[in-house]
């Protein structure tokens, strides 16, 4: 059965933006923060202070609280409840104001995982409910330097700690969702050692991007093969602290092309129409380092046999291909802000032999200011789909064979998510979430049940999301 790495998703994004422009309260005393706590875009405003002290020397300091609760009314390997938390920390520093250095960014940032996971207490599924659930743990993030070249900024590099999931294979309307899965996929979570450089791990390495012409970008790099140095065990707590850097673990390559409308640059006349955005993604990833047979031994008997001797065929590399399409159907005229998108992604490999999971999708619908006067809420819709890979169905058949206990073949797995963003105030969202998971993990026997298949999953929850 598949065991594989636990999925993870893009944690709600902070933004730099509304941290940087927050307002001077300080002539209105220690709980000044309070005063305008219904417009404010940081519940703790200026901090004191200290974040327009900092922005004197071009420094940024942005800080979130996501904080949810989600329980399975049916289905799972047990009822019940989690609750679960992500605090994020970022400090950016635009060096030109620093000290004059025309172009370039520096980044740090940190997490603060508490809580438990209802998907591995409760739900034993490929496709977690939420993006945030992690082992428990502080530890650094991302850490690294951007710095921009050329006219109009046509290129820019950035090295160092490196989260993926921040920028490659993402669709940008998805990420208003809970489950893991709109935001780093499965395949990748599933396939690549580690689950990937993705959150809560980054790993070290170069990014490129480049403007190729208007509407088209370039965007690649290459980072280290794993995010941690021992593959054995939970590579979130062989790499607790963030701090594992390994350089001696293969090559992690990808590259994306995107055509991105209206681009840099797009002029509008007075009397047209603005046109419906639109963000396409194709690209690729390849890992260099081995990947384990998911039926032979090395001796090419079948795993499961009796006669084997445990030690997984080793193949050199994988890759994958995929493609993000994130698409405005419709803007009100009224109301520019108002707009319904579709968005959706595949990704594939063709190299089932060596990978737990061959194929994953996604697909979905927002809207955008859905109800009248809520002009910063967003309501959704969406599904995502992950098809086990035949050499490990095949391998569940032989388990059968061979071991003669319950081991079924394990197919694909499915689930939908209906969820609406409340934007109470500037600084705080509410969103409850529903969602419905088919066929857990594609069909495995219950652990407290070992001869049924673990029953399809209703889960409930709520978040929170909190600027601080």
């Amino acid at each position: 059965m598949f065991a594989g790495q636990t999925a993870r998703a893009v944690p709600p994004r902070m933004n730099i933006g509304n941290a940087a422009e927050a307002a001077d309260e300080s002539s209105n005393g220690v709980f000044g923060f309070l005063s305008n706590w219904r417009r404010t875009a940081n519940f703790l405003g200026d901090m004191w202070g200290l974040r327009p002290e900092l922005g004197k020397y071009g420094a940024v300091l942005a800080m979130q609280e996501t904080s949810e609760v989600f329980g399975n009314v049916s289905g799972g390997s047990r009822r019940g409840a989690d609750y679960n938390g992500l605090f994020q920390a970022a400090l950016q520093v635009n060096t030109q104001r620093a000290f004059g250095w025309y172009g370039g960014t520096f980044n740090v940032s940190m997490e603060q995982i508490h809580g438990r996971s209802l998907s591995a207490d409760n739900l034993q599924v490929l496709q977690t409910v939420s993006g945030i659930e992690a082992d428990r743990s502080t530890r650094l993030w991302e850490l690294w330097f951007d710095q921009k070249f050329l006219d109009q900024q046509k290129l820019d590099i950035k090295i160092g700690q490196q989260s993926l999931d921040q920028e490659y294979m993402v669709s940008s309307n998805a990420l208003v969702f809970a489950n893991t899965m709109f935001g780093w996929p499965m395949l990748p979570s599933a396939d690549l050692p580690g689950g990937g450089p993705a959150y809560p791990l980054s790993a070290l390495g170069v990014r490129g991007r480049y403007w190729l012409a208007t509407p088209l970008y370039l965007i690649g790099g290459v980072y280290s093969g794993s995010p941690t140095r021992n593959l054995d065990g939970d590579p979130q707590q062989t790499n607790a602290s963030g701090t594992s850097f390994p350089l001696n673990k293969g090559v992690m390559a990808i590259a994306e092309l995107q055509y991105v409308y209206p681009a840099l640059g797009a002029m509008v006349s007075p009397d047209e129409v603005e046109p419906l955005s639109h963000v396409y993604r194709l690209g690729g990833w390849y890992n260099s380092e081995p990947f384990a047979d998911q039926y032979l031994d090395n001796t090419y008997t079948p795993l499961a046999s009796p006669n084997s001797n445990g030690n997984a065929l080793a193949h050199r590399g994988a890759f994958s291909l995929y493609a993000v399409m994130d698409q405005m159907l419709w803007r009100s005229h009224f109301d520019p802000n108002r707009t319904f998108n579709v968005f959706g992604r595949v990704m594939g490999t063709p190299q089932s032999s060596r990978v737990p999971v061959d194929f994953s999708m996604n697909f979905g619908f927002t809207f955008k200011d859905p109800l009248p006067y809520r002009t910063d809420d967003t309501f959704g819709i969406g599904m995502g789909y992950t098809h086990v890979s035949h050499a490990l169905a095949k391998n569940d058949k032989a388990v059968a064979y061979y071991q003669g206990i319950y081991s079924p073949a394990q197919t694909g797995e499915t689930y939908v998510e209906a969820t609406y963003q409340f934007q109470y105030t500037g600084w705080l969202q509410i969103q409850p979430d529903f969602q419905y998971i088919f066929n857990p993990s594609g069909g495995v026997p219950n652990v407290n049940n070992p001869n049924r298949r673990v029953h399809d999953a209703a889960i409930f929850g709520l978040r929170t999301n909190i600027a601080l």
